[in-house]
């Protein structure tokens, strides 16, 4: 049984570790004091169950499983709280338990016996076809949204990118002397064909090893790679939110299953030059989607969750001031002032230390107007204003 913890009091959170590892049979696959991070972990893990905290300060825990069940609703949550009051609210939302803090061993090795007849078979199951993923990183599994990854051996890293090139270009042939050029530049002919001949071979022998029927066809000077009825996360990810032309509510937990999809940019950890314009072009579709998304939420006052979209982007793309302003401003809907400021620090810390800049003038001037009228409602002058991204 794979399990995630969250609670924002450490000692609280390591006194559940504690009992839970003496219990056979769990597996603590996260721990989290931060909430918006153990969000995004159980939505990518999907774990079996998550120990959840209700009296958290940066977002009420009763939130988060409800964020969690609208995407997932097999995972069980467990509500670990101080207040007994809370019992009736956790399971309006379909909690599997609750326990009240002082967590006691009897009482928690309960609940796991409640947990276990609930949680399904762990045989991995497949629907005949497999998954390759290339976002963040390559990698393979049994069916789509299977959490385990198949171990996967390449003998060189040659063979790795090569086969990742000839993904980014299935169905198409690909000339052989492109292939030399890109991988194999130092070495004459003969002994670049006598490498990219092996490279082959070992890829055939390790989608073989993993059981993925994948082909890859010599044709006159070209190969040529099929999935067949194998999957790829970029086509599921991509075709799917074409599909979904708008973010009204029937369709934003399609939505967000399908987001759960992008992991990373595309094929990022590999860092292959070859890939950088379908890595841009596929996150500039991303961003376009989580927009879309965000002005759905922010037009239904969803505040909340158009913010856990943009924290997602934050931690995918630290980097980019765009995320931090954004945010800004939708904790200014949220009437969340302490965070507005956090937001501003973290930007002009990022931006001295990566770059040494300062923000953009568009964004100190939004921010030294907040700041003046935030004084001015101190101070009673200020009037309450309808405010917008």
């Amino acid at each position: 049984m794979r399990v995630i913890l969250v609670d924002d009091e450490a000692l609280a959170l390591e006194h559940m570790e504690h009992l839970l590892v003496k219990i056979s049979g769990v597996e603590i696959v996260g721990k989290f004091q931060n909430p918006f991070r153990a969000l995004e972990a159980s939505l990518r893990e999907r774990p079996d169950v998550i120990f959840l905290d209700i009296d958290m300060l940066e977002i009420n825990g009763i939130e988060i499983a409800e964020q969690i069940q609208s995407s997932y609703p097999e995972i069980l949550v467990v509500f670990v709280t101080a207040y007994d009051e809370y019992a009736v609210k956790a399971f309006e939302i379909n909690a599997m338990d609750y326990v009240i803090k002082p967590v006691q061993r009897t009482r928690l090795a309960e609940t796991v016996r409640r947990l276990k007849k609930r949680v399904p078979s762990q045989a991995i199951s497949s629907d005949g076809s497999g998954i390759i993923c290339c976002f963040q990183t390559l990698q393979f599994k049994r069916s789509m949204w299977d959490s385990e990854f198949v171990d996967v051996y390449w003998r060189t890293s040659k063979a790795r990118e090569l086969f990742s090139f000839l993904i980014q270009h299935r169905g198409r042939p690909v000339r052989k002397d492109i292939l030399l050029d890109m991988l194999w530049p130092e070495v004459d002919d003969k002994k670049g064909y006598a490498q990219l001949y092996a490279a082959i071979y070992q890829i055939r022998r390790t989608l073989s090893a993993i059981q993925m029927n994948i082909t890859i066809s010599s044709l006159d000077h070209s190969y040529v790679l099929e999935l067949n009825e194998v999957k790829l996360d970029v086509d599921e990810w991509q075709n799917g939110m074409a599909a979904l032309t708008s973010g009204s509510d029937e369709n934003v937990v399609k939505h967000q299953n399908l987001m759960t999809l992008y992991r990373g940019d595309y094929l990022a950890e590999e860092g292959y030059l070859w890939a950088e314009s379908e890595r841009e072009r596929l996150r500039i579709l991303w961003l376009h989607y989580i927009n879309m998304m965000t002005d759905h939420f922010v037009s239904n006052g969803k505040y909340t969750e158009a913010i856990l979209l943009y924290r997602r982007v934050q931690v995918l793309h630290p980097y980019v001031d765009s995320s931090y302003f954004m945010l800004m401003k939708l904790y200014d809907l949220l009437g969340d002032h302490h965070s507005v400021e956090q937001q501003y620090k973290h930007l002009r810390n990022m931006l001295k230390e990566e770059y040494d800049m300062k923000p953009k003038p568009t964004i100190e001037k939004w921010y030294e107007k907040w700041k003046s009228e935030m004084n001015r409602h101190k101070n009673g002058d200020g009037n309450n204003e309808c405010r917008s991204l």
